[in-house]
C-alpha cells in the first residue's frame, strides 16, 4: 500500500539562494518523504494561497506540524522587506493559522542568507 500521510506541510520561498540551506534543514527535521513541500513567492506574504495549500494537505496528508519560513532580502517583499516586517507578518500567519487549524502545531522561522534559521514561532519564546 502506498504510504498516503505525512507529519508536516513545509511552506518557503521560491528563491534560490535558500535551496542550499533548506534541503539539508528539512532532512533533518523531517527525512526524505515526511513532509509535504510549498514554495511560494514571498512565503507568507500572500495568505490565502497558503491557506489553501494547509487545508489540502491536512485533508488529503493528515499533517500534524504546518511550518513557515520567510527569508532575508526576499525580492517578493521589495523595499518593505525588513526584519520587522517579516517578523510581522510570521507572527500573522501563525495567530491565522492557529485560528484555521486549532489542531495543527505551527512552526514560524527566519532564515537569514547565511544559512541561520532564527525560530520567531510566538509559543517558543
Amino acid at each position: 500500500m502506498v504510504k498516503r500521510f505525512t507529519d508536516a506541510i513545509v511552506v518557503h520561498c521560491i528563491d534560490f539562494r535558500l535551496q542550499k540551506y533548506l534541503d539539508p534543514w528539512l532532512q533533518n527535521h523531517f527525512g526524505h518523504d515526511n513532509y509535504n513541500r510549498v514554495s511560494l513567492a514571498g512565503g507568507v506574504l500572500e495568505f490565502e494561497t497558503i491557506s489553501k495549500q494547509i487545508e489540502i494537505s491536512y485533508r488529503l496528508h493528515k499533517v500534524k506540524k504546518v511550518v513557515l519560513i520567510n527569508h532575508e532580502d526576499c525580492g517578493a517583499y521589495g523595499k518593505t522587506g525588513n526584519y520587522k516586517r517579516h517578523k510581522a507578518d510570521l507572527e500573522e500567519a501563525e495567530r491565522k493559522v492557529e485560528a484555521l487549524f486549532p489542531e495543527l502545531d505551527v512552526e514560524t522561522y527566519y532564515l537569514h542568507l547565511d544559512g541561520r534559521f532564527e525560530q520567531m514561532s510566538r509559543k517558543n519564546r
